[in-house]
């Protein structure tokens, strides 16, 4: 078993501290627009449209993680690194200076390139950085920054909101990114671009069929037909089965070449990834409202109510990254089963009272993901094919992003299903309340069967790795 102090050695410190830098401003980010959306609906309108900001940034962020090897390559580590997050700064300030919904809905989608060149980047230097024992526990001192974003976000945005100026919490992010552009300078090595190399090329069609299937799913989220949602839904289902078609047939592969395959290691760990993603996100997005609009929390109390999930996913994370694998196989079914029954408790009381029970729920539900998600991408990554470990490293933020973007785009179109697009009524809330998030537990079930397909796979991996070393130890 690895110890933290094998991880802290001064020469990977610096590559730390720009890499927890990065996931604390993303984090925080999350929690501070949980924090403020209300605050924004309310000055600039567009109540049917609060989904999208969150859409938006995720989509973008699918976009920049699939061009991080390319920038990479071509600008250094370093270079790309402050890059994304000067883009990230550059987007909280477009957000900061919106007079609509929709500015603020194009700020979010340059925030999200930023912020997916920070998380891909981060997955990548862990995977070429550090041997694979380490890899649970840098997962879990990745997901410790949330421990901060918990503190910062929802105090952020929340005093900004109960001050009566949104704007001024994403003036402080553009500020944050500016301060994390500068550390990373001084702190990341210097790695030269590669010069007269191989380009690679990166997959824009496919890339765009993910875009517009979200695209899709999103605006499905304001249309009033049922039937035209359920159309729209389907549609976005078919374009994201045709890429990953087209991605298997293609010589420049967004994903592994056995990605979402039920037969390999790695192509059910990524699908384990996508479906504890999708479970997760209508955590962020409505449960301030709900808690604002039925139970007459301030901003500021929503927030860190909410952020109790991240606490949750930081807490378990460190908690169970040095366990075994026997035990890790346990963590991938009882994490999603956790976050099922913490949506249930969620969709069922949250419009009781007292609501002293609700904050537990809601952290229950970053606890099941906290058990799973270090053990699932420690597979995802480990059970790549030969010469395919890069590509599964990067993949690990597009399906985790893409998750999060699916499960956002879906949550709008229960909520409005739910009579939530008619205006922030009592009536409206107290039904989304119970629809949104019920409607995710099926998936988090799922994702406890994948878990139970992934822990036999991996088992079984593991067990032909050992005979193969023993054999190699007797030559």
């Amino acid at each position: 078993m690895v110890g933290w102090s094998a991880l802290l050695k001064p020469q990977w410190l610096p590559l730390l501290v720009a890499l927890v830098g990065g996931v604390l401003l993303h984090s925080m980010n999350v929690l501070m627009l949980a924090t403020v959306l209300p605050s924004i609906v309310e000055d600039v309108g567009g109540t049917a449209m609060m989904s999208w900001p969150t859409t938006a940034f995720l989509a973008s962020s699918i976009v920049a993680a699939t061009c991080t090897g390319h920038l990479t390559a071509r600008l250094g580590a370093r270079t790309a690194f402050c890059a994304g997050a000067v883009v990230f700064g550059i987007g909280a300030l477009v957000c900061a200076m919106a007079p609509s919904m929709g500015v603020v809905v194009a700020g979010r989608f340059v925030q999200g390139f930023g912020g997916g060149v920070l998380s891909a980047m981060a997955y990548v230097l862990v995977g070429n950085a550090f041997p694979e024992p380490m890899w649970p526990r840098v997962a879990a001192l990745l997901s410790g920054a949330w421990s901060m974003s918990v503190l910062v976000g929802p105090m952020v945005g929340g005093a900004f909101a109960t001050w009566g100026n949104w704007r001024g919490a994403f003036y402080a992010v553009t500020v944050l990114a500016a301060l994390l552009a500068v550390v990373a300078a001084r702190s990341l090595p210097r790695a030269r671009a590669e010069k007269g190399g191989p380009v690679r090329i990166v997959p824009f069609g496919r890339v765009a069929l993910i875009c517009l299937a979200i695209a899709v799913m999103s605006t499905a989220s304001v249309v009033s037909l049922p039937l035209a949602k359920l159309g729209l839904f389907l549609a976005a289902v078919v374009l994201l089965i045709a890429m990953i078609l087209l991605d298997r047939r293609s010589t420049a592969p967004l994903f592994p070449s056995d990605a979402f395959s039920p037969r390999s290691v790695t192509g059910v760990a990524m699908t384990f990834a996508l479906l504890v993603s999708i479970a997760y996100s209508p955590l962020s997005i409505f449960v301030p409202i709900f808690l604002q609009g039925l139970h007459g929390f301030d901003p500021l109390a929503a927030g860190y109510a909410v952020a109790g999930a991240s606490m949750g996913w930081t807490v378990s994370s460190i908690l169970v990254s040095g366990w075994s694998p026997h035990a890790a196989g346990r963590m991938l079914v009882i994490g999603p089963l956790a976050m099922a029954v913490g949506l249930g408790g969620v969709a069922l009381l949250m419009a009781t009272k007292p609501v002293l029970v609700l904050p537990v729920l809601i952290a229950l539900v970053g606890l099941g993901i906290g058990a799973c998600w270090g053990f699932g991408v420690q597979r995802l990554m480990g059970g790549a094919r030969q010469g395919e470990g890069a590509l599964a490293a990067s993949a690990v933020a597009t399906v985790q992003q893409t998750g999060f973007a699916l499960g956002a785009a879906a949550a709008g179109i229960v909520a409005t299903l739910a009579g939530l697009s008619r205006g922030l009524s009592t009536q409206g809330i107290e039904s989304a309340a119970f629809w949104v998030p019920v409607s995710f537990v099926p998936v988090a079930l799922i994702a406890a069967v994948a878990g139970v397909r992934l822990a036999l796979l991996a088992g079984r991996s593991d067990g032909k790795k050992q005979v193969v070393t023993e054999r190699e130890q007797k030559i």
